[in-house]
């Protein structure tokens, strides 16, 4: 007689994801270039990954230098954790676009 399959709810969600955690992923965020921009994403970041060095943050400017593109790698650790830390970027009043 062979064991039954486990019940489907106590299956990894880390399988439903391409992402494989712990993994460096980058945030690209676009915004308004202006003072504070980005000690303001830097502060966002660290909140959701403590050890979020800024000193990886790559910036460039936009053409006419009304906007900033910023990319921030953080140490990706859950789906819930990219998740939080996508809705917190796109909550800011000076972000246009996070990818």
């Amino acid at each position: 007689m062979s064991t039954p399959p486990p019940p489907s709810d106590t299956t990894d969600p880390r399988k439903d994801s391409l992402i494989e955690y712990p993994s460096e992923f980058p945030i690209k965020v676009m915004g308004t270039n202006a003072e504070g921009f980005v000690h303001a994403l830097t502060a966002i970041a660290r909140e959701h990954d403590p050890f979020f060095d800024a000193s990886t943050i790559e910036l460039r400017d936009s053409k006419g230098g009304k906007y900033l593109g910023v990319t921030l790698t953080v140490t990706a650790t859950s789906r819930e954790q990219l998740d939080n830390l996508y809705r917190a970027l796109s909550g800011h009043p000076l972000v246009k676009v996070v990818l």
